[in-house]
């Protein structure tokens, strides 16, 4: 058999820290304090701690020179089996076929291999950030300033204020009160349902390609109305549709070129009578409630392979991905508020299930960010954050 080393793997020294109060009686500072050496390759997505052999045999081979494993006769045979089971260590072998496949998909995606860690350790699963947010005690904008106490200034100052250039406030156009109508929905209507027609515009100018490039018969550019990295647009849209006249709730793949919905199927263990596709999009959104009756969710899902394809292993080729989705998120915010309908963004999502659920692969395209839009309700229940008021009257008006 022949061994190599994955493609990427970071080795972290880790220290943990707990209190021990027999550290405190015995005159210590009463803290506990553990330090593991622990390996992180983003075609894993988790964690493999190591021990001093597995971490010196780690770094004793490389990522791209097979060797005979017999080679490795110096190394403790049980550091050499354990690695290649975890998949930090690559077998030609037949018994570490997936393991290999994954290190594979990795290398043929040109991944640069900080992004592609990011990435990989950042992805949630099961997490409720509402619950976190009551166990810290940071529910409000009070309760966050006493307990992490006052944040960096709201807008910062640099050089000397007298020599300030004081710039003239210009007279509002109907775009400047556009954008003041501009605010994050967190109270959906879910009793009116949105018409297909409005739904079908706000697709079309989000996220439908206007136009095409095409340089051969496989080399394709398209034309959307947000800028993308070296024009490659490669976000797609996943569209969790609750309360639109005409279709079916349900999960679908937006088409841009064609500007149509393509149905996919109920994950297994999901149903979505009796509102179980408003709770799927709850867990999607981590329990953020307020997201939950959404009339569209949208998730943005970057073919990563497709940017990679222009920009290999390139130190900004992930950072233009997410851009696209701020792009694209804010065209949306507009576009929904010229509708007169809310929006609303958010990152924190539990990305693995979106992945299981649409039958992603996230090394070569995964969850970034959902998204969505519909008729804003009647009372404000959750706040929003509309101070000037040009979404809700101010209070006692």
């Amino acid at each position: 058999m022949k061994v190599r080393r994955c493609a990427v793997v970071y080795v972290e020294p880790r220290e943990e820290v707990g209190f021990d109060l027999q550290e405190l009686l015995n005159g210590g500072d009463g803290l506990r304090r553990e330090r593991r050496w622990v390996a992180l390759a983003p075609h894993l997505g988790e964690e493999v701690e190591l021990d001093a052999d597995e971490r010196e045999l780690l770094g004793a081979l490389g990522p791209s020179q097979w060797l005979d494993a017999k080679a490795l006769a110096a190394h403790p045979p049980g550091a050499v089996q354990r690695l290649l089971k975890e998949g930090l260590l690559i077998g030609d072998g037949k018994r570490h076929a997936a393991q290999r496949a994954r290190d594979e998909a990795l290398r043929a995606t040109y991944w640069h291999p900080l992004a592609a860690t990011l990435h990989a350790f950042t992805r949630w699963s099961g997490v409720d950030a509402v619950q976190n947010m009551k166990d810290s005690g940071t529910e409000t904008a009070v309760q966050m300033r006493e307990v992490l106490g006052a944040p960096p200034t709201a807008a910062a100052h640099r050089g000397d204020g007298v020599a300030q250039l004081k710039l003239p406030r210009i007279e509002a156009t109907d775009f400047d009160r556009l954008l003041a109508r501009r605010a994050t929905c967190r109270n959906f209507d879910p009793g009116r349902a949105l018409p297909f027609d409005l739904f079908a515009q706000l697709l079309q100018r989000v996220f439908a390609a206007q136009a095409e490039v095409r340089i051969s018969a496989d080399t394709v550019f398209l034309k959307k109305n947000v800028p993308s990295g070296g024009g490659l647009h490669p976000i797609e849209c996943y569209l969790v549709v609750q309360h639109v006249e005409g279709v079916a709730p349900g999960l679908y793949h937006y088409q841009a070129v064609d500007h149509a919905l393509e149905p996919l199927p109920v994950p297994a263990g999901r149903d979505w009578r009796d509102g179980g596709l408003r709770g799927f999009l709850q867990d999607m959104v981590a329990q953020q409630h307020w997201f939950a009756d959404a009339h569209v969710a949208v998730v943005l899902a970057p073919r990563f392979d497709r940017t990679f394809w222009k920009y290999r292993q390139h130190a900004k080729g992930y950072r233009v991905v997410a851009l696209e989705a701020g792009h694209l998120s804010q065209t949306l915010y507009l576009s929904a508020t010229e509708a007169g309908l809310g929006a609303f963004i958010t990152g924190a999502i539990n990305e693995k299930e979106l992945e299981r659920a649409l039958g992603l692969d996230p090394v070569n395209q995964g969850a970034l960010a959902v998204c969505g839009f519909g008729w804003r309700g009647e009372h404000m229940v959750t706040a929003e954050l509309d101070p000037a008021g040009a979404v809700w009257l101010p209070a006692g008006a």
